[in-house]
């Protein structure tokens, strides 16, 4: 059926009904919810990648060591390696999380226009997918938490070494 069957006629008198007019009010209010963590979400997006193009970053620099012939041993080079791979697979997580989260935000503005314009047939899925992109959201902050954990026990083994070199 035509998206016009579901949409109330105008009077004849041709002045539109107000409690028609709060129904379009209701149903853009209700998109915004989405919108605004869409927002976020893509705020989170950019601090996760600016993350990733740094320990991306300073993968290289370690690899560069280990063909400078830096003072540190190849043990403890190749450790940062392994530690900063994790790091970087941790990040890449996360952002899938939060493009997952996105993309089901988009959708959930995009079903509640349907579901309004199908006579609210459709009860489930806006909420169906607002609960995914929460879940991404969700999870997308427990792998960058644990990214960051990594970040400062690596930070602290890098520091202990450097100082420890410079005492001997």
């Amino acid at each position: 059926m035509p998206a016009s069957y579901f949409r109330p006629r105008p009077p004849e008198d041709g002045r539109v009904n107000p409690t028609d007019a709060l129904d379009h009010y209701r149903i853009l209010t209700s998109m915004l919810a989405p919108a605004l963590l869409m927002a976020a979400t893509g705020s989170l997006l950019v601090s996760a990648n600016a993350r990733l193009a740094r320990v991306v970053d300073r993968l290289r620099g370690i690899i560069a060591q280990l063909e400078g012939g830096d003072p540190m041993t190849r043990a403890e080079i190749e450790a940062q390696i392994v530690n900063h791979r994790r790091r970087a697979h941790l990040v890449l997580r996360a952002c899938l999380m939060l493009y997952l989260g996105l993309g089901a935000f988009v959708g959930t503005s995009l079903a509640l226009a349907v579901d309004a314009v199908l006579g609210f047939r459709l009860p489930y899925l806006p909420t169906g997918l607002a609960v995914v992109g929460v879940l991404g959201l969700l999870g997308a902050s427990f792998q960058l938490g644990r990214e960051v954990s990594l970040s400062v026990r690596s930070f602290d083994r890098e520091l202990d070494q450097e100082l420890a070199r410079r005492r001997r």
